[in-house]
């Protein structure tokens, strides 16, 4: 990993207490890149309340002119745990509605790294256009010792620049790798290294400033999915309901009866849902309610058919999302159908 030294975290430092300059733009000939800031560590300071807006972070890193014209808009400013639906939706319309222009040649999202990975597959879903779309964070804030957010935002306009990023769907980058938003997910809870795709492994990866791809996503993503969000203002309600030993129906009854139109089941090993629970799954699928089954494991495919007869008991499988990636999935199949087989369908094809 490289890093980018003690003279970049001065000059965070330096915007957040009133310095602004503005981002000088390259050359014309240089690809026009927008930056959509949401908050998260990356635009950290000194405290932990204090965020640096998108045009200050873009001006703290002035070899961001080296490779783009680079703009930048706030479109949230909260933490990561507190992203919600509307702002994901709000995010999506305007990433279409750049990416739509002659004007923008890629976006880059700046986002908080403990939700990064569902962003990044809600977008990899949505977008409407094959233009490069890239979301990046930081694990370290600005006033830390060898802060990354500089080095991964100079990554991600890298990659949002260069040709071989389009048609590749919503990309992830943190600590010099390049992922698919579909396969990446946090797993460490501080690590530089902890942004991985487990089952498949990274798409490429940027050295010396330069990105290279070595293999490409190969589940439908952005122009090529069936969903679109330019009318929604919401998203419909998704529980995700935990196993572990002793579980009961409990929890999976109260999501259903706090109007849950779906419930990812996060079960052990193979998406497993215990006899105590297989009832209650059961019940709320023959009401219209999905069910999915996804597995707590960090790794690997739940088959279908594996652990249950999953035609009996109504459920659909989570192929190797993770279970908030299923849950992603869910709220946009919702948009179209409830029915099962349709929903199975989507989750075998994204």
């Amino acid at each position: 990993m490289k890093h980018i030294g003690t003279t970049l975290g001065l000059a965070l430092l330096g915007l957040a207490a009133g310095m602004h300059p503005a981002p000088t733009l390259a050359q014309a000939s240089k690809p026009r890149i927008l930056v959509l800031a949401t908050g998260g560590t990356i635009a950290q300071t000194d405290t932990k309340e204090a965020k640096l807006l998108g045009d200050a972070l873009v001006g703290a890193v002035p070899q961001l002119k080296d490779l783009a014209q680079v703009q930048a808009e706030q479109v949230a400013q909260v933490s990561s745990p507190d992203i919600a639906p509307e702002i994901w939706l709000r995010l999506a319309k305007r990433i279409n509605e750049a990416l739509a222009s002659n004007d923008v040649d890629g976006v880059v999202v700046t986002h908080g790294t403990d939700t990064l990975e569902e962003t990044a597959y809600f977008l990899d879903l949505v977008v409407k256009n094959d233009k490069p779309v890239v979301v990046v964070g930081s694990m370290r804030g600005s006033s830390a010792p060898s802060a990354d957010g500089p080095a991964n935002l100079i990554d991600a306009v890298a990659i949002a620049a260069s040709p071989a990023a389009r048609g590749n769907g919503v990309l992830v980058t943190l600590n010099d790798t390049i992922q698919s938003a579909r396969d990446v997910t946090k797993t460490n809870t501080t690590s530089l290294d902890t942004f991985k795709s487990p089952d498949f492994g990274a798409l490429g990866i940027v050295q010396g400033g330069k990105p290279t791809f070595y293999r490409h996503a190969s589940r439908r993503h952005t122009t090529a999915t069936e969903f679109d969000v330019a009318s929604l203002t919401a998203l419909p309600k998704v529980a995700i309901v935990y196993s572990y030993v002793g579980v009961d129906a409990d929890a999976f009854e109260q999501a259903v009866r706090s109007e849950a139109k779906g419930v990812v089941y996060a079960g052990t090993g193979n998406g497993s849902i215990p006899k105590a629970v297989q009832g209650a799954a059961a019940s709320a699928a023959k009401g219209g309610v999905v069910v999915v089954r996804a597995s707590r494991v960090n790794g690997g495919v739940v088959e279908r058919n594996g652990e249950h007869d999953d035609a009996a008991l109504g459920t659909v499988t989570a192929d190797s999302l993770n279970p908030q990636k299923a849950r992603v999935l869910v709220m946009l199949g919702l948009t179209k159908t409830n029915d099962a087989g349709e929903m199975q369908r989507m989750f075998d094809m994204y």
